[in-house]
């Protein structure tokens, strides 16, 4: 692969299930990864992406959490950068107003007020276990303490949601970045990070963009498909998504990912 870094979105992209990647995806970044750097860069939190890299076999490489805001490096800690605590507070109390619950994110902490649906599918696809807790007691210890949050989910339903967004948007636009994961969920993370910021600060002194090719599915991978060296949508992302790609693959139900480096590494052999 002439491609000196490979970074990867996990969900809808390089994970073929919704929590694992399968063992032809780990086969063929066992084929790559002594000569090519593979990056993971997700919306999830570490340890929903840790267990992913000891499958894949690159723990040595440093990993992409929370779309950008925070970056790492096995123990340490390379950025990290959160929404500060006025604007929870009042993304909070615009979420009550429209009966939607918020999942608050710092680090490896993860807090939620019930244990809904939603969330139940959340520990089950990530791995990971939440701590139960009323958002105002979180967001209280998180004043004492001094940090914000790395990314907010707000869980809702379709009509919420719809209802929800052009208010976030309008009052929190210009500060803040704001996507639909899904019709359900709105997830919000601190505006002066992105995935690409966050793969360009990982690069080398002799390494550009130009040495990056990109894969992702979804809304927050635009932005790191359209500007690294080489781009790729999977066949199951949004449309936008595979409008700026170089190039489209299976989709990730179909190890989209890993077949297209077996591809490549035909094409280059």
């Amino acid at each position: 692969m002439k491609y000196k870094i490979l970074c990867s979105d996990l969900d809808g992209t390089l994970l073929s299930s919704k929590s694992d990647v399968s063992d032809f995806t780990i086969s063929e970044i066992a084929r790559i990864r002594d000569k090519t750097r593979i990056i993971l860069v997700s919306a999830r939190m570490p340890r929903a992406m840790v267990y992913l890299q000891r499958r894949l076999g690159i723990l040595d490489q440093p990993i992409v959490c929370y779309n950008g805001a925070l970056v790492l490096h096995g123990d340490i800690e390379i950025s990290s950068t959160v929404i500060q605590m006025q604007h929870l507070w009042e993304i909070h109390n615009l979420a009550q107003l429209h009966f939607t619950k918020l999942g608050l994110y710092y680090t490896n902490e993860w807090f939620v007020e019930e244990n809904s649906a939603r969330v139940r599918k959340e520990i089950r696809y990530t791995q990971s276990t939440p701590i139960f807790r009323d958002t105002p007691d979180t967001l209280k210890d998180w004043e004492d303490r001094n940090i914000g949050a790395h990314k907010i989910m707000l869980m809702g339903t379709k009509i919420t949601s719809d209802l929800l967004y052009p208010l976030l948007e309008k009052q929190f636009g210009e500060d803040l970045h704001l996507y639909r994961s899904n019709d359900t969920l709105i997830e919000i993370a601190p505006k002066s990070v992105s995935k690409l910021t966050a793969i360009r600060s990982l690069l080398a002194a002799d390494e550009s963009l130009s040495d990056v090719i990109a894969f992702g599915d979804n809304y927050n991978d635009i932005e790191m498909i359209e500007h690294c060296g080489y781009g790729v949508a999977v066949g199951n992302a949004r449309e936008e998504v595979k409008a700026i790609a170089d190039s489209t693959t299976l989709p990730n139900y179909e190890d989209g990912v890993a077949y297209f480096i077996k591809s490549e590494l035909i094409t280059n052999n």
